[in-house]
């Protein structure tokens, strides 16, 4: 068989589609609304019945990785997740930053709430990096990513929202050490994995990103 080559013109990118919905059923609320929906998509055979798949409606969130430029660290946040628990039964997370976007917020709005809650310190900058959709299979989460500049020598020993129960230890971390632990495969947070592998690729310039 001859060699497949690249279509000519086709751009590496993400494309809009537009699928024709037909059913669109609550089966689950709670924290977030779980929904069944029934489409098709342009090309379908009409003989055939609709796809469907069932999604988890969980929104816009932000994620930031909160750096000190002068002191050389990252701020990063353990906490209890329970679905680690489930998961593998390590929930005691490494994380960074994150959390939902309320109604009404726009994301940089988010992002500094989400690090006064969270790391008990308000970024003095933020650089909108990069969007990502984790788990497009299941659910809508769409998690926009920042770097948060700090001075991590006023972040506390705890923090966290008392209204949602949420109890966080910041933990300032050399980048050096925060990178080693990367390439030991024992931090399993996807947001806090991809965001260091951002900051490995681009510690060199950190200031001209940051417009220092």
């Amino acid at each position: 068989m001859g060699e497949r080559r690249p279509v000519a013109g086709t751009p590496l990118a993400d494309l809009p589609v537009d699928p024709a919905l037909t059913a669109d059923e609550l089966i689950g609320n709670g924290f977030r609304d779980y929904r069944r929906y029934r489409f098709t998509l342009p090309g379908d055979d009409p003989a055939l019945e609709p796809r469907e798949n069932d999604v988890l409606r969980f929104g816009r969130v932000v994620a930031i990785l909160p750096v000190d430029l002068v002191r050389e660290e990252v701020v990063l946040i353990r906490q209890f997740r329970l679905a680690a628990q489930l998961a593998n039964g390590r929930s005691s997370l490494i994380e960074i930053v994150a959390g939902h976007v309320e109604a009404g917020e726009d994301l940089a709005e988010a992002a500094r709430r989400e690090c006064l809650e969270e790391i008990g310190v308000a970024p003095s900058a933020l650089v909108e990096l990069f969007s990502f959709v984790p788990t497009p299979g299941a659910s809508d989460e769409e998690i926009t990513l920042f770097l948060g500049l700090i001075d991590a020598a006023v972040v506390p020993e705890h923090a966290g929202s008392a209204a949602e129960r949420e109890d966080t230890q910041p933990l300032r971390v050399p980048i050096d050490v925060a990178l080693a632990a990367l390439t030991k495969s024992q931090m399993h947070n996807g947001v806090l994995v991809l965001a260091l592998h951002w900051l490995a690729l681009n510690r060199h310039r950190l200031a001209e990103i940051a417009g220092k």
